[in-house]
């Protein structure tokens, strides 16, 4: 009776399926706690320290790096671009999220055409989007002079990207055009989830268009509008590779970000201590735009325990967006009742009434219609010119583009880029090493998020809590805040500059979110499937492999796909870790064909677009399982 005795005590402890669970949960805790967790704790621990380069040492500075950043002009100069950089490109993003959103909520002609249309930046690998447009922008060889030329609003080309006056803006509109879709489907997730009747009947009581978007639709999406704000704050605000591909953060500093400046100082001067502080500065804002985040993303777990408290983050939120509404809408709302008295007194002049004039229902909804068409032009041509732009260079000869020739078409069409580029450039060796390491991440990382995400759904064990908590934080951690450490450990472990270094630090980034999704899908799946199983004498292994992996199939192959997309895009890490033009991925062989101010802009337009196709075509065949994971994945509840 006693060894029964201790094992019940130890289940009530442990929880009712530890054993299996932990088994589970296993190679998570690993990859946390060893790639994440470790390395931001040798961050903080590094951060106080400095390297003595006439002694060799390493000495113990306390927190004097941190001192030494508010009276650096560098580091103020990229805190000040880091914050400018933020909070205009997440004001444009959402203005324009928001505006197509609406349009393509709406009764609109070839609805499902315009929305993949408004999608296609978000597949487009972060390199191929910064060669693209920093072709644009070139001042001699580019498109974006002829037109405004053409068009009488500059007289003489401009320096987009060398001019440090026009730098920041211009890599802002980059960012904006980048960010487009993630507010567009998300957004309008939100806006399919409030009620028609609601806007039904405020019309009924007289309510305008712009009273009715701020009365019903902005209160009705305020959950949705912050978690995508949250996101994209984090995201914007931790920008390293686009921005490092365009500029390298000049000119004169124009564009150093923060990250920039903490890449410049720990990878490039060896200064590691210094690197990490400035990395580390803006880790308490992070820290609490994570927990803010996490409340929300969990905001279906605990809505009763929130709504019976009627206090605390979520309510004072709440009330401050309730405020920045009132303070943002009073230009229009006054706007809307200045032309509302002017058209009354036009009407007067004209009719002698004041009373509007009654539209047929056809001809007013004929009229809207356009009116959204006209709207959403402009910013579809936005969407499409570098797609366009990219296009036409890959198809002319190296004379037409340094000669200008045929600007805007190539005449005549060739291959000869496409040739140079397939066999006499390391292109295709890029390719198979993009392949493998994206492949592999690919399967080392759903493999690993199913198993965790498959105990914290139906297991019941200690910790279980704390970790789902975990693997949200990491999910949110932005990369630029570990990627130094990361560097340190893996030199240890003598991984740098090999596969290893990639297929051991991918999963980091990965693995979090996939397990984020499949716990949201594995919750849909009834648990009396598997209980029927372990009553015919099933173990819990056989019943995950057999009953609840064929049936969360949907779930798989859409975290396979986003986690493929992700790996085969990411820069970071590949760009820090990896020297060896051998083992170079795709990314990082693009960047490295831009030899000084030698851009052989045909080729890398080639390049561009053969790098898009595998993303484009994986879009394509599985657009919907992509759309869905990411809207269960960064919007849960």
């Amino acid at each position: 009776m006693r060894p029964m005795s201790m094992a019940r005590r130890v289940r009530g402890i442990l929880g009712r399926d530890w054993k299996i669970a932990y088994l589970f949960v296993l190679p998570m805790v690993l990859l946390m706690a060893g790639l994440i967790f470790w390395p931001f704790i040798s961050a903080i621990l590094m951060s106080m320290t400095t390297f003595n380069f006439n002694t060799g040492d390493t000495v113990q500075v306390g927190l004097r790096n941190y001192q030494r950043l508010y009276t650096n002009s560098d580091y103020l100069l990229s805190l000040s671009n880091t914050i400018n950089f933020t909070f205009w490109s997440l004001s444009i993003k959402f203005v324009t999220g928001m505006t197509i959103a609406m349009i393509l909520h709406s009764k609109l002609p070839w609805r499902n055409l315009m929305s993949a249309i408004m999608l296609l930046p978000w597949i487009v690998p972060e390199i191929v989007t910064a060669l693209a447009w920093k072709s644009i922008y070139d001042p001699l060889f580019g498109g974006l002079n002829p037109i405004l030329q053409g068009a009488g609003i500059i007289s003489k080309p401009l320096g987009w990207l060398s001019d440090s006056n026009l730098a920041l803006g211009s890599v802002i509109a980059v960012n904006v055009w980048k960010g487009i879709p993630f507010f567009t489907l998300l957004l309008l997730a939100g806006l399919k989830a409030i009620d028609t009747e609601l806007y039904e009947s405020a019309e009924v009581d007289g309510a305008n268009a712009v009273q009715r978007f701020r009365y019903i639709t902005l209160p009705g999406m305020r959950y949705v509008i912050l978690v995508v704000l949250l996101l994209s704050f984090i995201s914007t605000f931790n920008q390293f590779g686009l921005i490092f591909l365009m500029t390298g953060g000049g000119p004169s500093g124009a564009t150093r970000l923060y990250s920039i400046l903490a890449y410049e100082k720990a990878i490039g001067s060896l200064q590691y201590g210094p690197g990490s502080a400035i990395a580390l500065s803006v880790a308490p804002l992070m820290a609490f735009l994570i927990y803010l985040l996490s409340k929300y993303m969990r905001h279906d777990e605990r809505a009763a325990g929130v709504q019976k408290k009627g206090l605390g983050i979520g309510k004072f939120f709440g009330g401050l967006f309730s405020a920045v509404l009132d303070i943002f809408f009073w230009p229009f709302d006054m706007l809307n009742r200045g032309i509302e008295v002017l058209g009354q007194a036009l009407r007067k002049r004209m009719t002698g009434s004041t009373e509007k004039p009654v539209f047929k229902p056809q001809g007013r909804e004929r009229m809207g219609i356009g009116i959204r068409i006209l709207i959403l032009l402009p910013i579809m041509a936005f969407v499409l010119f570098p797609f366009y732009w990219v296009l036409i260079t890959s198809f002319k000869t190296t004379t037409q583009i340094s000669q200008r020739q045929s600007i805007f078409w190539p005449n005549p069409p060739t291959l000869n880029q496409y040739q140079e580029l397939l066999f006499g450039s390391p292109f295709l060796h890029w390719l198979g090493n993009s392949i493998l390491v994206a492949a592999l991440s690919t399967v080392i990382s759903v493999a690993i998020a199913a198993l965790a995400a498959y105990a914290l759904t139906r297991l019941k064990f200690l910790g279980a809590g704390l970790l789902t908590t975990a693997i949200l934080i990491t999910y949110l951690l932005p990369g630029t805040l570990i990627f130094i450490p990361l560097y340190q450990t893996l030199s240890d472990l003598g991984l740098i500059n090999s596969y290893g270094a990639l297929l051991t630090t991918y999963p980091t980034f990965l693995v979090p979110f996939a397990t984020w999704v499949l716990i949201g899908y594995f919750r849909s799946i009834p648990v009396e499937l598997e209980e029927a199983a372990m009553i015919d004498g099933a173990s819990r292994l056989y019943a995950f492999v057999r009953i609840t992996l064929p049936l969360a199939a949907p779930a798989l192959l859409s975290v396979a796909l986003f986690a493929f997309t992700n790996a085969w895009n990411e820069f970071l890490f590949a760009f820090v870790f990896i020297t060896s033009e051998s083992l170079r991925t795709l990314p990082i062989g693009l960047q490295s064909m831009v030899v000084g101010d030698i851009l052989p802009w045909g080729e890398l337009m080639a390049a561009s677009l053969l790098t898009a196709i595998p993303v484009a075509v994986l879009y394509m065949y599985a657009q919907r399982f992509l759309v869905g994971g990411l809207t269960v994945g960064a919007v849960k509840g």
